[in-house]
């Protein structure tokens, strides 16, 4: 009986210590967002502030080289912003390139008329024509800059068909171009599938169709 009684109070003492002694910290699983003093969700980025600080590969911001081939977020932002306006439409959405071809905003790199490239007016890397060049950092630095001065805003088919070619004249290019007849309607139905809404330039009268 004497045993029986040490027994049970070590069994006592032993759930006193285990109900006392304190829990391991839970810990946030790596990239989880954390939640505010209001209890709001704060995330770390946004997609927009991972592409513009470079978080994501060919951003431009995460390249090693000072003159990377790409041009950063950035730069195309302006590079659109000074290009052409069209009369009457939302110059977030449309714009022409240089030779008057109209490009949409949503498009970029593919083949259709609508579709646009960011281009390097003077290329950035060009053949030399079999000149004796002792690295090819010779030969890219022959090129231009990936810099706003050297942005243009052109259809992709042009900017394919241009190359690293310095010496085309732009009534070839204007010939190059694929051209797209679009009409105010078809702009409409564009922006609506793209976008949802059509939007107006502030200057326009037209309505604006949600």
């Amino acid at each position: 009986m004497k045993h029986a009684g040490k027994d049970h109070h070590r069994r006592r003492n032993r759930g006193a210590l285990s109900s006392s002694s304190p829990s391991p910290p839970k810990t946030r699983p790596s990239g989880s967002p954390s939640r505010t003093s209001g209890g709001k969700v704060a995330t770390s980025a946004t997609l927009l502030d991972r592409e513009e600080t470079g978080l994501f590969p060919g951003s431009g911001y995460d390249d090693p080289n000072p003159e990377p081939r790409s041009f950063p977020y950035s730069v195309k932002q302006q590079c659109w912003e000074k290009a052409e306006k069209i009369k009457g439409r939302d110059p977030e959405r449309w714009r022409r390139d240089p030779l008057g071809n109209i490009v949409f905003r949503k498009l970029v790199g593919c083949p259709g008329c609508l579709c646009h490239d960011y281009d390097h007016i003077v290329p950035y890397s060009k053949n030399l024509g079999g000149k004796d060049h002792t690295s090819i950092v010779d030969i890219i630095h022959q090129g231009g800059k990936s810099t706003l001065d050297n942005c243009q805003v052109l259809q992709a088919k042009v900017n394919r068909s241009k190359g690293n070619k310095t010496d085309i004249s732009r009534a070839e290019l204007i010939q190059r171009s694929s051209y797209c007849r679009v009409a105010g309607r078809d702009m409409d139905l564009i922006e609506l599938t793209a976008y949802g809404n059509v939007q107006r330039a502030p200057e326009s009268s037209g309505c604006r169709m949600q």
